[in-house]
């Protein structure tokens, strides 16, 4: 089953038109755990978002390192938003309880929104201007990105951490 839904997903993402670094980012407005969000509600901040789902080990991987990232750039007021693309919420939500978000969290069990993104793999991430302009994007995640990622929020953010 498993199997399946990452083979329907990798073909559903394969289908992305994407988003370029420097364009506008595609709007969304989607359910969310503290309940619907859009993307519009965080405009003047700069946001994180990331592309998950609960069967990605590299996803497991981040959420802690996600977890921090609001406090690390607390200067620039990043916001993080995960956005969930399990076809069932409820194993989005077991997930959940086992590895806890101190960010926010959105469901897309149609995959309509990694598709506006061009999202190639999981995780991926993409980072959002205060003006809505995406300034970088990154697909995958392991401990030695982790660095890499750091520097190029600071970088993109026109400074440092903290």
């Amino acid at each position: 089953m498993k199997r399946a839904a990452a083979a329907a997903l990798a073909a559903l993402l394969a289908a992305g038109a994407g988003a370029e670094t420097g364009s506008i980012a595609p709007a969304f407005e989607l359910p969310g755990t503290a309940g619907t969000m859009k993307l519009a509600d965080f405009r003047g901040k700069p946001v994180y978002i990331d592309f998950w789902a609960s069967w990605c080990g590299p996803c497991r991987q981040s959420f802690p390192w996600m977890n921090a990232l609001p406090a690390r750039f607390s200067a620039h007021g990043l916001q993080v938003i995960g956005i969930n693309l399990d076809t069932k919420e409820e194993d989005a939500r077991r997930f959940l309880a086992a590895t806890p978000a101190q960010f926010t969290v959105v469901f897309d069990p149609a995959g309509t929104t990694p598709r506006s993104y061009g999202i190639k793999g999981m995780p991926s991430s993409v980072l959002v201007g205060p003006d809505g302009r995406i300034l970088m994007t990154h697909t995958g995640f392991r401990e030695s990105d982790k660095a890499v990622l750091e520097s190029r929020i600071a970088a993109a953010l026109g400074g440092t951490s903290k």
